[in-house]
């Protein structure tokens, strides 16, 4: 299970070199495999898989009816952009042009382990989320009234 924030930076090809902290559960989990492809929640961050995980979540993406609108945006913007990236010898994985372009990741960037899966932020886009506060109507469900945060 991945947790916590890093701040990073991508080299100029776009390597993101994987954390010290996460180097040997990546190497575990997944033999060093991960996957990316674009957040479809939340502009200015990438999801990052590590392949047995996404292959799950690929099929049941892919098993969504596509006659829905919502489920043809699902499947373009997780599995029709999904990239599959092995680390190197120096713990790096490729983040492609286009997914930094269209996200806003230039050089510095934020790497969230968020379970069992990364969120890779642009740094201003990250420092939004975090500067937003929760409302009592946001922590309005029975999910979240009982947590004792």
């Amino acid at each position: 299970m991945f947790q916590g924030e890093t701040a990073i930076t991508l080299d100029d090809k776009g390597r993101l070199t994987i954390p010290t902290c996460f180097r040997e559960q990546v190497g575990a989990v997944c033999g060093g495999r991960l996957v990316v492809t674009y957040n479809p929640f939340e502009a200015g961050s990438l999801y990052i898989y590590p392949q047995d995980a996404w292959e799950k979540l690929r099929d049941q993406v892919n098993a969504l009816p596509r006659a829905k609108k919502s489920s043809r945006q699902l499947q373009l913007k997780l599995v029709g952009s999904a990239s599959l990236q092995a680390l190197d010898g120096s713990a790096r994985i490729s983040i492609p042009a286009s997914h930094r372009s269209a996200v806003g990741i230039d050089r510095r960037a934020v790497l969230v382990g968020m379970g069992e899966k990364f969120e890779l932020w642009s740094v201003e886009a990250h420092a939004a989320q975090i500067n937003q506060t929760l409302s009592d109507e946001d922590m309005d469900s029975e999910e979240l009234l009982g947590l004792e945060l």
